[in-house]
């Protein structure tokens, strides 16, 4: 039985245009994240028959394999929730995430200066990866991320608030090779109040997960 599954778009394949195209959310949702959920599967069952057997020749390669699977699908569940067509601009006290807006404020100076950052991290990634907005509970302070293709380079206890897909196959069907374009118009559909939902229950729950 399948432990992972594939989320439902929260949204239509059309939603997030002209700034993504139903083709390329169609592709990415369906082929690519679904890709990434078998084969998180697929490797939890590898891993039980080697338990079953006692044979343990592959698991440095199923080790590998689970964590790559398994940050892929955790990554592109928020990446679909980070997004909206009706989103973009800044978080704003009106708009009921002030709190976010403080805290990018405090740990970046200006929403400005973390956007430039995030946006740089993401374009630059060297190969495929993510850009990440991420809460650091040890500071209790908010952090950005360079992620090589879904696990590499990240803190171990960081949690991710908002992720730029910055891989090929996020954006090379409408964007051809600008990834520096593509991460600029991301900024155009943002989902503010998602990334600060997340904000507020890292800052509250994961503080405590760490060095207890």
């Amino acid at each position: 039985m399948a432990i992972y599954t594939l989320p439902e778009l929260p949204y239509d394949y059309s939603a997030l245009a002209p700034v993504i195209s139903a083709e390329i959310v169609e592709l990415h949702h369906d082929k690519h994240h679904a890709a990434y959920v078998k084969g998180a599967n697929d490797t939890l069952e590898q891993l039980a028959e080697a338990r079953a057997k006692d044979q343990w020749g592959a698991v440095n390669g199923l080790e590998k394999s689970l964590a790559f699977h398994l940050s892929g699908h955790i990554l592109h569940s928020i990446y679909w929730q980070n997004m909206t067509g009706d989103g973009g601009g800044e978080p704003l006290e009106k708009d009921g995430t002030g709190e976010l807006a403080d805290a990018i404020a405090e740990s970046f100076g200006s929403f400005a200066r973390f956007r430039a950052q995030l946006s740089k991290a993401a374009a630059t990634t060297q190969g495929s990866g993510w850009g990440v907005l991420a809460y650091e509970p040890l500071s209790r302070r908010l952090i950005v991320e360079q992620v090589y293709d879904h696990q590499g380079n990240v803190g171990q206890g960081s949690v991710p608030l908002l992720v730029f897909d910055a891989w090929e196959h996020a954006f090379y069907l409408q964007y051809r090779n600008q990834k520096v374009d593509f991460v600029e118009a991301m900024w155009r559909v943002v989902n503010w109040q998602d990334v600060a939902r997340r904000y507020r229950t890292a800052r509250d729950g994961a503080a405590n997960l760490l060095l207890v």
